[in-house]
């Protein structure tokens, strides 16, 4: 039996796309999509297309950098697909795809864990600044 090299070793784990090797490509795709930002977008679009200026205002603290840039990698990771409609002033709509769709289950437990536990997580954080 022939010994694997760590290079053999780490190309076979990201063929078998293990997010615990930092090569993996799924790793980067969990970095993305524990962003704050991503997880926002995605939940604003959850209920249907909203124009950039909405997604604007639901995500209070977002600026338009970070918002244009967190749109451009999710329709370039196919979540998100953008909608031009040629009018006086350009019209542009964002909506989730159908893989994005597939992923909202997971973000919304999510958003509703934090949002339902996020007075035990600050009493622990007051326990942890104290000791």
């Amino acid at each position: 039996m022939a010994t694997k090299t760590a290079a053999e070793r780490r190309e076979e784990a990201r063929q078998a796309f293990d997010a615990f090797f930092a090569e993996c490509p799924s790793r980067k795709l969990l970095d993305r999509l524990s962003d704050k930002w991503v997880t926002l977008v995605l939940t604003a679009l959850s209920q249907g297309p909203r124009r950039y200026s909405d997604l604007s205002r639901r995500i209070a603290g977002v600026s338009q950098k970070m918002l244009t840039q967190t749109l451009r990698v999710l329709e370039r990771d196919g979540l998100v697909a953008r909608t031009i409609t040629p009018s006086v002033p350009v019209r542009v709509d964002y909506e989730l795809t159908p893989l994005g769709q597939s992923l909202m289950p997971l973000v919304a437990a999510i958003k509703s864990w934090a949002q339902e536990h996020i007075e035990d997580v600050e009493a622990a954080r007051r326990r942890y600044d104290a000791a």
